[in-house]
């Protein structure tokens, strides 16, 4: 059975979802990182980058145990093993590669900076605070405006872009990020967030999230 080590977090989410949407059976181990669990010896052993989220696949390419880090590649290599939720050539499939690329450069880095400097950061840093909102604000004009022209996030089809994309629009409130201002943005995140496979997964990663 594939592994996933994982907790409540944006890219975290990503890898259940894929699995959920892929059918495949799969474990969940829980890694607080309020707790600082990922900077575990233990758990830097099979990710030294010491984040979350990781797969283990014991079935991996040529039937070796196969472990894999950050979240997109997962994603990729789910999506190639069991053939579903990337296109297998052309333009359709380099839209995929475009969108989980803006993800990863444009979305992903803006929240969470933005975030950070809001809520984490040790004292006010006027700069920062106004260099991420403005950037967290502008990734996500770009992304309306790309809903806007198609029903997902790499064309008509739902593919691993819209489950990475996904991530971080579902932790918006990290960054203050209201979808009121995106209404295309907004009904994707409807759509998305209401297929069956989704809710299970997100209701998965946020029972990892102790009570107190």
């Amino acid at each position: 059975m594939l592994e996933v080590y994982a907790f409540s977090t944006p890219n975290s989410v990503r890898v259940p979802v894929a699995l959920e949407e892929m059918g495949l059976e799969y474990e969940i181990k829980s890694i607080n990182v309020r707790k600082g669990e990922q900077k575990d010896p233990a758990y830097k052993a099979i990710n030294p980058n010491g984040k979350v989220p990781v797969l283990v696949d014991p079935n991996g390419p040529d039937g070796r145990r196969f472990v894999l880090t950050e979240s997109s590649a997962i994603l990729i290599y789910l999506a190639e093993k069991t053939g579903k939720l990337l296109p297998a050539k052309g333009e359709a499939r380099a839209r995929v590669f475009e969108q989980i690329s803006f993800h990863i450069t444009g979305i992903g880095p803006a929240f969470g900076q933005a975030g950070y400097f809001q809520k984490q950061a040790p004292e006010p840093i006027p700069h920062a605070l106004t260099r991420f909102n403005t950037e967290a604000a502008r990734v996500m004009t770009v992304f309306d405006g790309k809903l806007g022209l198609s029903r997902y996030a790499a064309g008509d089809q739902f593919t691993i872009a819209d489950i990475a994309h996904f991530g971080w629009i579902w932790r918006r409130q990290f960054a203050d990020v209201d979808l009121s201002g995106y209404p295309s943005v907004a009904r994707w995140y409807d759509e998305v967030a209401s297929r069956a496979a989704v809710q299970k997964a997100v209701d998965r990663v946020t029972a990892l999230v102790p009570a107190n």
